[in-house]
């Protein structure tokens, strides 16, 4: 009996390619949705209407659940609870208060034991004896935030990451909310808490949503998530890290971006033109990528400024001590 899934390769698009001295080496297929500046659907590529676990992607619903439940998430503090972080020590320090506004520490956290994917932080704390934390695994800062949540309202913290527990239907709530969609699965993320199978097309339509909010929304749903959008924009540090690419395309072109793994993207323009991507064979390296080139040809950034930042996205091909290819959008896109 066939296992319910995301699209198949059959109702897949080319989105990127790799190049190696001038051979085309490999192919990047999958499926994406631009949604306009109104929300509706400008174009489609592939199969947008299919199921996919949007992973890290659903972060800012599920940081708008907790502002939703009575927490005053600002600043940089708001920022992590929808980051996806490599682990500086800022980003742990930022944790560690999170969790102390509600008298907790770090062993409160859930998320799986992980050492930072900053390569300096971690390096020192190979070379201070120090192994995997929960607290430098990227997923802390939205977790620390679920805690508070439960803190502020009575929950019980143990089990916050149970799908039965108040703070994910929450979420799940939140979800159905912004996406317009029931989800058409659910499962356990590599953090640990649930994820909710939505379309892609469903996916942009809520972070259009979260994008086009006001923090002075008379409704605190769309209050908050223009709290969250707000705080992003002002401290993009914090999504993922210093010369990331989310963190870059915010710094640098204003875009509201969230990477998922398994070669999830969600980007959406200052003037709400969006776009939802998933990469079929799971790899988010040309992701960012064909985001920028969906965005450009919507008219909702200028080429000249995405040309300017894509040499610092890490596209490059090495061969030896030169560059010898590239990611590429695929020229059929």
């Amino acid at each position: 009996m066939a296992q319910l899934g995301t699209f198949t390769a059959d109702d897949a698009r080319e989105l990127a390619i790799v190049t190696r001295s001038g051979f085309v080496e490999s192919r990047h297929v999958g499926s994406a949705v631009v949604l306009d500046q109104h929300g509706d659907v400008q174009r489609r590529i592939g199969t947008p209407e299919k199921p996919i676990f949007p992973r890290s992607s659903l972060k800012p619903f599920q940081a708008i659940s907790v502002l939703n439940s009575g927490v005053q998430l600002r600043g940089a503090h708001a920022v992590l609870a929808t980051a996806s972080h490599t682990g500086t020590m800022k980003h742990m320090s930022t944790v560690r208060a999170m969790l102390a506004t509600a008298g907790l520490t770090e062993d409160a956290l859930r998320c799986p034991p992980a050492l930072p994917q900053d390569e300096p932080t971690r390096n020192d704390m190979i070379r201070q004896g120090v192994g995997p934390q929960r607290i430098a695994m990227n997923c802390s800062g939205k977790h620390a935030a679920m805690l508070l949540a439960c803190a502020a309202n009575g929950w019980e913290t143990e089990s916050y990451l149970h799908p039965d527990h108040p703070m994910q239907r929450a979420v799940r709530d939140t979800v159905e909310r912004f996406t317009g969609e029931k989800p058409a699965a659910m499962a356990i993320d590599g953090c640990g808490a649930p994820v909710f199978a939505v379309s892609l097309v469903g996916l942009a339509r809520g972070i259009a949503r979260v994008r086009t909010s006001s923090s002075s929304s008379p409704f605190a749903i769309y209050r908050n998530a223009g709290v969250l959008v707000e705080a992003v924009l002002e401290d993009p540090w914090g999504i993922q890290g210093p010369g990331t690419p989310n963190t870059l395309v915010i710094e640098r072109l204003g875009v509201f971006a969230k990477l998922g793994a398994e070669g999830v993207m969600v980007m959406a323009a200052a003037d709400g033109t969006t776009v939802a991507l998933k990469m079929l064979d799971g790899s988010g390296r040309a992701a960012t990528l064909v985001g920028l080139e969906l965005l450009v040809r919507a008219g909702a950034l200028a080429r000249a400024d995405v040309d300017a930042l894509t040499p610092e996205l890490g596209l490059a091909i090495s061969g030896g001590d030169a560059t010898v290819g590239q990611i590429e959008v695929s020229p059929t896109l």
